[in-house]
């Protein structure tokens, strides 16, 4: 068993909308910079998957010039296929997503079942949880968003 942890941030940018979370838009009017769908629950959850594989980070694999416009829900699904080739497939997921403004309970359920299907788990095993900086920071001030994961992997 091998645990890896993953994190990612951007900040908001309304000409980019919407804004996604593992494959589901939360928030129809505002967006994220980023060049990829800026989905930083995919793409925290992916860093955490190529570390516990001890095999890059999101950006060894995916460099910024050839990720414009990804979905990052199937960057994910290429992150699972990586550790598989090295011999190593998930087995729970934890996110927590840090925002101000942005909610996560309306919108947790498909986000978890999505996750689970992209990662090969069993709903069970996937948490997406949020919490608030209590107005501390850029995050605070409602000027991004953030997420951190930690996957757990075993040998296949």
């Amino acid at each position: 068993m091998r645990v890896g942890s993953g994190f990612d941030a951007h900040r908001f940018d309304a000409a980019s909308a919407p804004i996604v979370l593992g494959g589901v838009v939360v928030d129809p009017h505002r967006g994220v910079a980023a060049t990829s769908d800026g989905d930083v629950l995919a793409h925290a959850i992916a860093d955490a998957v190529f570390g516990a594989v001890a095999d890059g980070d999101l950006g060894s694999h995916f460099p910024e010039a050839e990720s414009q416009n990804a979905d990052s829900m199937a960057l994910l699904a290429m992150a699972v296929d990586s550790a598989a080739r090295l011999g190593f497939r998930p087995t729970s997921v934890d996110v927590t997503v840090i925002a101000e403004s942005v909610r996560i309970a309306p919108h947790r359920d498909e986000i978890r079942s999505g996750l689970a299907s992209v990662m090969g788990l069993d709903v069970a095993m996937v948490s997406v949880k949020a919490t608030t900086t209590d107005g501390m920071g850029a995050i605070g001030a409602d000027e991004g968003i953030a997420a951190m994961a930690i996957v757990v992997v075993e040998a296949a």
